[in-house]
């Protein structure tokens, strides 16, 4: 019989913790339904005392969520597990994920505390959060550093306090396979009541091993909860790769002989849209989901392929949702058929006024575009929400110039504040001109620390997706704009990550 792997999805949290790519509620929101449709048992939707913004995400996330269970983090404190439960009141089936520090590096330097006060307040905490809920899950942070005797001291006294998930944390992805696996079976034969609770791996992707150490945690130390993130997202090197993990586990049932809840045709799905929400691109040659994955350039592969499909490929583009992609409006859809679309894509404008705004920019963009593609929806759409956000900026409209052997010139009128703004610059090509030109205005003293293109879907006709990553007094942010002229999308871009440095909320990013 096999047992169930339980997928805890945390892009919503821990991948937000990625350097610029913070998330409104509204696209949190879309990322929320889309890891529902995927069937998504655990989704972690945020750090509800990170920040106002976080608290409001996680709100409106526990009441539009039904199927999966919504996870608050906290810290081991009061105050974090309160607002963690008044966050998640809503929802149908609720988490609250507490969390301390028990490596002595980060007991003696980080948190000042003995490893007695550890200990205690890590039991206070799951007894104040057991108050709300009774699904409790509790992480010591930087697990994988940690004394093996304070551990079970830890571990045993918070399943005696009634957590029931147990979450071995590898922090700063510091774990080799086999003596993660080892060390999570040690701590499961040395604690007398670890039968009374799910034990769980969280790795991260600094040696690039989150993956295989999760798969070790399974087979070696007898986890059945994995971590996860959509395109392995997540601070520094990222975490493990939720599409990864449930492809391995599904394409090896001989060996891992678990079952999986996943629908894993929304795979691809989910990956684009996070793709598209962050601006964190997909790496082509990255597994199950990049654009080369499936793709065959050898002509032995292909002659192979042509003969018998599984000589070279162990999994099915289509059933990962790379089959999604077809063609399916034009310019002469009607309303009710781009409605349909938005449903099916799960998208839920707010009025019909937004449904009306929305195909009026999908009329103007078919006009430009002879097919027009889910992604192609996905970004007008998120333009749409962009424009009825309280943003400081908006693009208008453009003009620009550039010629060999001439300096390049551009002309940008936007919006601030609501105010029409005209303004002019000069640059070493035409990106450079828009950028100058608007910074004459705003005087925003940011760095461009990134600017990177991509084409939404295939052929010289697709729109262009500009991410544009600024800093600025030690913040990070990124802004997406897309358009079938990558000039005009390279200003969106600009302009979308202004905004985000306009926003003076400020977040707690804490580490499991």
């Amino acid at each position: 019989m096999a047992d169930k792997l339980i997928i805890f999805d945390t892009t919503l949290r821990d991948g937000e913790q990625s350097p610029g790519a913070s998330m409104t509620r509204d696209e949190k929101i879309r990322i929320a339904k889309q890891l529902e449709r995927m069937k998504v048992d655990v989704i972690e939707a945020g750090f509800a005392a990170a920040s106002p913004g976080d608290f409001e995400s996680i709100k409106a996330i526990a009441s539009v969520i039904k199927d999966s269970t919504i996870c608050s983090l906290s810290r081991a404190n009061d105050r974090d597990i309160a607002k963690a439960a008044e966050a998640l009141q809503a929802a149908q089936r609720k988490r609250i994920h507490t969390f301390i520090a028990t490596s002595p590096l980060h007991m003696e330097k980080k948190l000042r505390m003995s490893p007695d006060q550890v200990l205690e307040q890590a039991i206070q905490a799951v007894r104040f959060a057991r108050n709300f809920t009774d699904d409790v899950e509790f992480s010591p942070e930087d697990g994988s550093r940690s004394d093996m005797d304070f551990l079970c001291r830890v571990l045993e006294a918070v399943i005696k306090e009634g957590a029931t998930t147990i979450n071995f944390a590898d922090t700063v992805g510091y774990a080799i396979p086999e003596l993660y696996g080892n060390m999570l079976k040690t701590l499961r034969e040395r604690i007398p009541n670890s039968d009374k609770a799910i034990w769980s791996v969280h790795c991260h992707n600094d040696l690039g091993m989150a993956v295989a150490n999760s798969l070790a945690g399974v087979m070696i130390g007898g986890a059945r909860q994995i971590e996860c993130t959509i395109n392995g997202l997540g601070e520094r090197a990222g975490n493990t790769a939720l599409e990864e993990i449930v492809m391995a586990v599904r394409t090896r049932k001989d060996y891992f002989n678990l079952d999986l809840g996943i629908d894993i045709s929304q795979i691809v799905p989910a990956s684009k849209l996070v793709s598209q929400i962050t601006g964190f691109a997909v790496q082509p040659n990255k597994a199950v989901v990049g654009a080369n994955a499936f793709a065959h350039a050898s002509g032995i592969h292909q002659d192979g392929i042509l003969k018998a499909r599984d000589t070279y490929e162990i999994m099915r583009a289509e059933d990962v949702g790379w089959s999604a992609n077809k063609l399916v409006l034009g310019k002469l859809s009607g309303r009710n058929a781009f409605k349909q679309r938005l449903d099916e894509l799960g998208i839920a404008l707010e009025s019909e006024a937004d449904v009306n705004a929305a195909f009026a920019r999908f009329k103007e963009l078919a006009d430009r575009k002879s097919e027009i593609f889910d992604e192609d929806i996905l970004a007008l759409v998120s333009d749409e929400e962009h424009a009825h956000n309280n943003d400081a900026f908006h693009f208008v409209s453009l003009a620009q110039h550039s010629e060999t052997g001439e300096l390049p010139f551009a002309k940008v009128i936007f919006t601030s504040n609501g105010n029409e703004v005209t303004c002019e610059g000069n640059g070493n090509g035409p990106v450079d001109a828009i950028v100058n030109a608007i910074d004459s205005k705003v005087q925003s003293g940011a760095e461009l620390l990134l600017f990177s293109v991509n084409a939404i879907t295939t052929g010289t006709q697709s729109q262009g997706e500009v991410t544009m990553r600024l800093s600025k007094a030690g913040r990070i942010v990124n802004g997406v704009g897309a358009d079938p002229d990558i000039v005009v999308a390279s200003a969106k871009a600009y302009l979308s990550a202004l905004n985000k440095l306009q926003s003076k909320m400020e977040k707690l990013n804490p580490q499991i």
